[in-house]
């Protein structure tokens, strides 16, 4: 059921809550780590000198800005204007390195030396290793054995980059696992490590901080878009959403903006009902995981079920608490787009654009097949990352 829409209530409020979803339920070891980090990472990230050691490195590090790209082809075959947010084009191959590099940032005024990530595809795990080479900092990824198995392109970058990736062989050896021991591992290290969570979950503030973050994303849209449209808003902003992150960036700007429609595509996996799926918002109940409360899939019992996914992007049980609010509160639509139809609309966009999207993107773009559009709606995609990664899952 949707909540009734009222104004001022898509950001955090003071106690880390989007509406009732949020919080920070952390061990107790923690507490000390996550309240120095409430404290003090508004003051630290709004402050000139961060913004301004930001903004460099994203500019002369990351390539950014990223390209808006008019897909001429892909608009003719469905009959509307898709322009693509290039975020596969920044360095590391995806969006994930806006996030780290503002990390990396924060945790060096805040006096860690030593960084832990979680990763999935391998993207964030890519992004921490990198920005820790540029910093001279220690990195740890925690990666679970099954995604190690179907992402070793991007091990071999962690390693080569001088991160220590430790597999994970608990549970479904995915996402959710390699989160957990990224938690363990911080309880046992709270002095000197800084934990980059790589999406819009875990405890307040991470949500809220990795939006901010990726917002960059949508502040390009506004500026770039009026040369292309004379307008500084699409009808739509389309993108896929596991945890969070990028769809989080791709809507900050818009999310008070009714002119704009939100769309996003979550994982289907073998179908929304199969009992092999990632489909989080469609299928989840209130609980809290990684620190935060949000929707979850779970059992009748409370157990939390294993995800499935092609994509290891999105193989994750939970939402960012962001995400789980606008679409209870109907700011946002949610497509569960599968297996099929996320591999079709890679093919797709390769044939027609020439670009490979990453698996989680292909979700984003299956929306096409879902859903049809006006002749002059304006659509903006967020291509969230390249598909290098994925070569052998599209070759099977």
């Amino acid at each position: 059921m949707k909540e009734k829409l009222t104004n001022n209530t898509f950001q955090v409020n003071e106690k880390g809550y989007y509406g009732k979803f949020g919080g920070a339920f952390i061990p107790e070891i923690l507490h000390e780590n996550i309240n120095r980090l409430q404290k003090a990472y508004k003051s630290i990230i709004e402050s000139q000198e961060f913004i301004e050691q930001y903004y460099k490195l994203l500019h002369d590090y990351a390539g950014r800005p990223s390209p808006l790209y008019f897909a001429k082809r892909l608009s003719d075959k469905h009959k509307c204007r898709i322009y693509i947010k290039r975020e596969d084009l920044n360095h590391t191959g995806s969006h994930k390195i806006n996030n780290t590099l503002g990390q990396i940032l924060l945790s060096r005024k805040m006096g860690k030396t030593r960084i832990i990530a979680e990763t999935g595809a391998g993207q964030h795990g890519v992004a921490s290793a990198t920005v820790c080479a540029l910093m001279d900092m220690k990195c740890v990824v925690y990666m679970g054995k099954t995604d190690i198995n179907r992402q070793n392109l991007n091990v071999r970058k962690m390693e080569m980059l001088g991160a220590t990736v430790i597999p994970v062989t608990s549970g479904n050896m995915t996402l959710k696992d390699a989160t957990n021991e990224a938690i363990r591992d911080w309880c046992s290290n709270p002095d000197d490590t800084h934990y980059i969570i790589g999406s819009t979950v875990g405890p307040h503030p991470y949500p809220d901080m990795v939006a901010r973050f990726q917002s960059i994303i949508s502040k390009e849209i506004k500026s770039q878009l009026p040369e292309k449209e004379n307008r500084n808003y699409p009808d739509y902003l389309i993108a896929c959403i596991g945890g969070g992150s990028n769809a989080a960036g791709t809507i900050y700007e818009y999310l008070y903006d009714n002119r704009v429609k939100i769309i996003l595509a979550e994982a289907a996996g073998q179908g929304i009902h199969s009992g092999h799926s990632a489909a989080t918002i469609h299928l989840g109940k209130i609980g809290i995981i990684h620190g935060s409360k949000t929707l979850i899939m779970q059992t009748s019992d409370g157990q939390i079920e294993e995800p499935y996914s092609i994509s290891a992007g999105l193989d994750y049980p939970g939402i960012g608490p962001m995400h789980a609010h606008i679409a209870k509160q109907g700011r946002s639509e949610i497509l569960a787009i599968d297996d099929n139809e996320a591999l079709s609309a890679a093919m797709e966009l390769t044939r027609l654009e020439g670009i490979i999207p990453a698996l989680e993107s292909a979700h984003a773009l299956g929306i096409f097949q879902k859903k049809q559009f006006k002749t002059n709606d304006v659509i903006v995609v967020c291509l969230s990352g390249r598909g290098d990664k994925d070569m052998e899952t599209y070759y099977k």
